[in-house]
């Protein structure tokens, strides 16, 4: 039988987890069966455009996914679900959000890919809202009653109508990974370093195209060869629809702007006669040796990747990653770039050494916006290391008192409240290479 039927059956009793994708356009109303122990349900995929006014009877709701449906606005019930922290209704045809939508407990409010083009002013009293995605909309101007929002760590704002990013937000003392490409307020530099001839285009029939090394929200990469060397390759073709991040152009953008650096993923070229207008890059190919440093954020971490419960390195795997990456960083930051998702999910390391940054979905062009707000927005990249930082520590070998005294010092000086007063990459590069890796 399949879930509904099992549902409608009463034979699901005691369930935690509900996931039905199997064209509803209405709720069922035995899910209320389920109310002494349901915590998540998913309803992704479906149909519908409403839900029930007595929702809250799902009392121990925690989780609720929505996306892919015909909703045009986000229920007023879901304000009066006490326990519901988590509410996702990416790519639906949402215009409004109620303030009487947004429940209490609300901790990440996932509103990708809909057409809003404002938020209530009420939303500045979910001061416990760390994870707020909402590229892919229609948005002007973001409430300056956000302010109190000040345990907002991930913020998502590609892809909309901004003109410039308020003062406010580029000073919440937690936020780390905020992304902003595809709007108005840098367009005419992501045209320009799009046009620009610095990465050369390489010709879709001088490519060989084989298997399928991995799949992103922005694109597909597959393994390949170029030219009649059948050099190794990797070929990301991009999908074109708004994801997560915002725009593939703005990262396609962000890459070529990025020029080379030993610890950034090459990019040999661009695309160009792809038979179905596809737009990608030809990338250098990666030593299967290197792994990702850990997955990324689940809905108990929220905010923090998930590291396999037998990560283990040494202390001077540990720096060699740290020094990489904030050079990889530095780099990015003096040609004006903000990667926007340091994360150990996008990072490749050696077991032998070394650390590649990869994964510019999120990034933007920060030098149109003038020197007070890109130096904030480096500042806020700065904290994301922080964490990185601390999650190396805290899956290192131990090491001696002062080597931990002096790294927990730099993970402190990161995640200062204070956005002005965090180091810059530069300055964190040159403090690493100063530490002496333990024996």
């Amino acid at each position: 039988m399949d879930t509904l039927a099992l549902l409608r059956a009463g034979r699901l009793a005691g369930t935690q987890r509900l996931d039905l994708s199997c064209g509803l356009t209405e709720f069922p109303r035995e899910i209320f069966d389920l109310s002494g122990s349901l915590e998540v349900l998913n309803l992704s995929g479906n149909a519908l455009g409403a839900l029930p006014h007595d929702l809250h009877r799902l009392h121990r709701l925690r989780v609720l996914f929505c996306s892919d449906n015909a909703f045009t606005e986000l229920p007023a019930s879901l304000g009066r679900c006490a326990a519901l922290e988590m509410i996702g209704f990416k790519s639906n045809r949402i215009g409004a959000v109620p303030a009487a939508a947004l429940p209490p407990a609300l901790r990440w409010l996932i509103l990708t890919d809909n057409v809003i083009d404002t938020l209530p002013e009420e939303i500045g009293a979910c001061t416990r809202l760390q994870k707020l995605m909402l590229a892919g909309n229609r948005l002007g101007a973001l409430p300056d009653a956000m302010a109190a929002c000040r345990n907002l760590e991930l913020v998502r704002l590609s892809a909309n109508r901004l003109d410039t990013l308020p003062d406010w937000l580029l000073a919440l003392p937690r936020l780390s990974w905020l992304a902003f490409a595809g709007n108005p307020l840098g367009d005419a530099a992501e045209r320009a370093a799009s046009d620009a001839e610095a990465v050369p285009r390489i010709d879709w029939h001088a490519l060989t195209v084989g298997a399928k090394l991995g799949e992103g929200a922005s694109g597909v990469i597959y393994q390949g060869t170029l030219g009649r060397d059948a050099e190794p390759v990797a070929v990301k073709l991009f999908k074109g629809a708004v994801t997560s991040d915002g725009w593939p152009r703005s990262e396609m953008a962000a890459c070529i702007a990025a020029g080379a650096h030993p610890d950034l993923i090459p990019v040999r070229g661009r695309i160009a006669g792809h038979p179905d207008g596809a737009e990608g890059l030809v990338m250098t190919l990666i030593d299967p040796a290197f792994r990702t440093l850990a997955g990324p954020p689940s809905l108990a971490s929220c905010t923090r990747d998930v590291y396999d419960a037998n990560a283990r390195w040494p202390m001077a795997t540990a720096l060699r990653i740290a020094r990489d990456i904030a050079a990889a960083m530095a780099h990015l930051h003096a040609r004006g770039i903000a990667h926007n998702d340091l994360y150990a999910h996008n990072i490749l390391w050696h077991p032998e050494g070394g650390a590649l940054l990869g994964d510019f979905g999120a990034a933007a062009l920060f030098s149109p916006l003038g020197a007070v707000p890109s130096q904030a927005l480096q500042r806020l990249e700065v904290r994301a290391f922080g964490c990185l930082l601390e999650e190396l520590l805290a899956h290192g070998d131990p090491a001696p008192p002062a080597f931990q005294n002096a790294w927990q010092l730099l993970v402190d000086q990161c995640l200062e409240p204070t956005v002005a007063a965090r180091p810059a990459f530069d300055d964190m590069a040159e403090r690493l290479a100063t530490l002496q890796a333990p024996a």
